[in-house]
């Protein structure tokens, strides 16, 4: 599903925070944006809140503009009360939705659930969807970085279609040294020129790799992408939803403003982690923060890596205590895995081994709708101290 872009129209910000809330809390990959980038560049509000409470003409003509300069986006009116003539001057200025403050959150996430629907059939007719896949290391030195190239690499060889993978982390990402390419310029790039990111300057931006993979690397600055930076990952992630099918996102493993920006956009929410004691307890400490900050719990796919017998915890146990199933598990082969990445060449290319086999069914599960993670364990979720680790 492509990312949808929200617009929140309003001089108060307990109401942007609340309707901010209301929005993530929704279950649909969406950014926010700022009103000013809307109309400079490729930005277009999928959706618009305007909030009418105060001046309820000011409100129409807000909504009025909107409808004129975005005939296809979905406006929602909030008002401070229902009143039957207030919802048809909402309806008559173009707006789909009217609800009263504080909105009820089954009922407003259930009209944006119906929007992005609507905007996925009307994009289905015209392109492929696109896929956001997000992967987040429980803890340092876990794999993610190993996993994400891996799967972006077999995806474009597999589907022959446009695949891109970012790299949020800043200064130490190492995708492109994983890829073996040597980038002219790094995401920072693209989020300091959203102002004119199109399809052609994108393929200025972007390193090739042999198997049609592009890249965006990691920025090579201690402090960028930072917390001031969050808004326009969100941005370029919903870009990039226009001209690739899918968009691979390595996001470091810490909780950040801008792996929080990834998260909230993707569509699937990979968490790679060790069958080891510091690795489990940290995926359960993330899989309840995500969840807390309502980016899309339903949408965590764990990833277990480096898992040979004996383990040190069990599968099952890791289950229980994240509440998920393991989605995938990858073996530990230290010997093929280190060569692959001083060659700077993936290990689908290099080999036939049974770690590049896992690499190859993971990803075709990804590609084929019908073989996705079990379901959430959630009411058989146990503390991990429970275990007595």
């Amino acid at each position: 599903m492509a990312q949808l872009a929200a617009l929140i129209i309003t001089h108060e910000d307990e109401f942007r925070r609340q309707i901010s809330n209301l929005i993530r809390a929704g279950g649909v990959p969406i950014g926010i944006v700022e009103e000013v980038r809307v109309g400079m560049g490729p930005t277009e509000p999928d959706l618009a809140v305007v909030d009418i409470r105060g001046d309820a003409a000011a409100g129409m003509a807000a909504i009025e503009r909107l409808r004129a300069a975005h005939p296809t986006s979905a406006i929602f009116a909030v008002a401070a009360a229902t009143e039957p003539e207030l919802i048809l001057q909402a309806m008559r200025a173009g707006a789909n939705e009217f609800f009263t403050w504080l909105p009820q959150q089954d009922a407003f996430c259930g009209a944006l659930r119906r929007t992005a629907a609507r905007r996925e059939t009307a994009q289905a007719a015209t392109r492929q969807p696109s896929s956001t896949l997000v992967f987040f290391g429980a803890k340092g030195g876990v794999g993610t970085t190993t996993v994400a190239v891996n799967c972006a690499v077999e995806l474009a060889r597999l589907t022959k279609r446009p695949t891109v993978i970012a790299d949020l982390k800043s200064c130490f990402g190492e995708v492109a040294l994983f890829l073996g390419v040597r980038p002219r310029y790094t995401l920072l790039d693209a989020i300091e020129n959203l102002h004119r990111l199109d399809r052609d300057f994108l393929k200025e931006l972007v390193a090739r790799h042999k198997s049609g993979l592009e890249i965006l690397a990691g920025s090579e600055k201690f402090d960028r992408p930072g917390a001031g930076d969050a808004s326009a990952i969100e941005e370029l992630l919903r870009v990039l939803t226009k001209s690739h099918d899918f968009i691979v996102v390595d996001a470091g493993n810490a909780i950040n403003s801008c792996a929080l920006a990834a998260l909230y956009a993707a569509d699937m929410i990979f968490l790679v982690a060790n069958p080891d004691v510091p690795s489990v307890r940290n995926a359960q400490r993330l899989v309840e923060r995500v969840r807390q900050l309502g980016a899309g719990g339903e949408r965590i796919r764990i990833l277990l890596n480096r898992a040979t017998e004996p383990f040190v915890i069990a599968p099952k146990q890791i289950e229980t205590a994240l509440g998920y199933g393991i989605h995938h598990t990858f073996t530990s082969d230290y010997k093929t895995v280190s060569t692959a990445l001083n060659s700077g060449v993936p290990l689908s290319l290099t080999n036939h081994s049974e770690l590049a086999e896992q690499f190859d069914r993971f990803t075709r599960g990804i590609i084929s709708p019908g073989e996705l993670a079990p379901k959430p364990q959630t009411d058989k979720r146990r503390s991990f101290l429970s275990f007595g680790f």
